[in-house]
């Protein structure tokens, strides 16, 4: 067997099987085409270092073969890139925040020194960013190959890209924005002006929630900061009470409705960053997932491990308590995780009215108006 042949054997074996007899013949003509001219160049007849060259210099039998695939040549190409990289950035984003939360958790409640806490963190977070890396590659993979691409990536609108603000966040920006002294070239210094459009906002918060179920179900394993190793066994009793054993508790009982919660959650922000116009269907999102909040807080408050604990039968006893905690300048654990319950319930109330109105009305509530009006601008 010649090297051509040899050589057209290995191209064959990459080409599909109804079309690999026509490719072979057409790149044996035109092989045969530059072996001709190179022995009329050299004036004599090729010798088999001779042909090699004349190969080599055709391709590799993986990218001459490549030539004729019908599908993309790339993983993620050069159009979805910009939408991969806002992706990993956020999923990175929320793997750091859940990195450090649960370090500073395991250094508060003594299970582990500082020195070992960060160094597990960072370990976490590079195995957490291969794992976000990897599925968001996986995803552009998928969408390369559709027949169709998906609607963000046709039906843009200028008004929506905000969401590339957020994907070129750095260090700085962050820490400004923080500081609330954020400056934009036409509105000068002002508080609090970094704002994304609807869709970004929407993008960002289905990557995060994303990343959020990944490690909830186990998938992304930020070790040791898993939600059942957040409270090791009897490390946090105060007050002859084992709050780790209830919130250990507490974690698997909503195992399930968060993950359902997890799963709507990114389902509905793909859809409001697709149609972040539609008014009504936020609202209505929103006043959902308020809701699902509401239901949270008041279980807490009323039939969960923890309700022994925080529960008190009217609003004077509260009011009594929290009175007690400011004179007496010691806030109990209790005292603060029943506050922290009653606001989270409030604040959950809060946001359903402010859904229920925009479902009502089919407007945005003042402070939305401006805050859409600052986007545009």
């Amino acid at each position: 067997m010649t090297l051509t042949e040899r050589y057209l054997k290995a191209v064959a074996a990459q080409l599909p099987k109804a079309s690999r007899e026509d490719i072979v013949a057409e790149l044996r003509d035109v092989l045969q085409t530059r072996m001709e001219d190179r022995e009329e160049e050299l004036g004599r007849p090729l010798t088999e270092a001779d042909e090699e060259a004349v190969l080599r210099e055709f391709g590799h039998p993986l990218s001459v073969a490549a030539r004729y695939g019908s599908g993309p040549q790339h993983i993620v190409g050069p159009e979805l890139y910009p939408w991969w990289m806002f992706g990993v950035k956020v999923g990175l984003m929320a793997l750091v925040c859940i990195t450090a939360i649960g370090a500073i958790v395991r250094v508060l409640v003594g299970d582990e020194e500082v020195g070992r806490a960060i160094g597990q963190a960072f370990h976490s977070v590079f195995t957490g960013g291969i794992t976000i890396i990897g599925l968001a590659t996986i995803a552009g993979f998928i969408i390369e190959r559709q027949k169709e691409k998906p609607a963000f990536l046709r039906d843009w609108r200028v008004k929506d890209l905000g969401l590339f603000e957020l994907a070129g966040m750095d260090a700085d920006a962050v820490s400004r924005h923080v500081a609330g002294t954020v400056e934009t070239p036409r509105q000068g210094r002002r508080r609090g002006q970094m704002t994304l459009s609807p869709a970004a906002r929407a993008l960002g918060s289905a990557a995060a929630w994303t990343v959020l179920l990944l490690w909830w179900v186990g998938f992304l394993m930020v070790s040791p900061v898993r939600p059942e190793d957040l409270f090791p066994q009897g490390v946090a009793t105060v007050g002859g009470v084992d709050y780790a054993d209830i919130f250990r508790r507490i974690l698997a009982m909503l195992y399930w409705p968060g993950v359902a919660y997890a799963a709507c959650r990114i389902g509905f922000d793909l859809i409001r960053a697709a149609n972040p116009a539609q008014v009504r269907f936020t609202a209505l999102g929103d006043l959902g997932f308020g809701a699902a909040q509401a239901w949270l807080f008041y279980w807490l408050w009323m039939a969960s491990p923890l309700a022994p604990v925080i529960h008190v039968d009217n609003a004077q006893a509260f009011i009594d308590r929290i009175r007690a905690a400011f004179e007496g300048g010691w806030w109990s654990v209790s005292t603060i995780l029943m506050a922290c319950v009653v606001f989270g319930l409030l604040q959950a109330l809060f946001k359903m009215s402010g859904a229920l109105w925009r479902l009502i009305t089919g407007q945005l509530m003042p402070y939305d108006r401006r805050r859409r009006d600052a986007v545009a601008a």
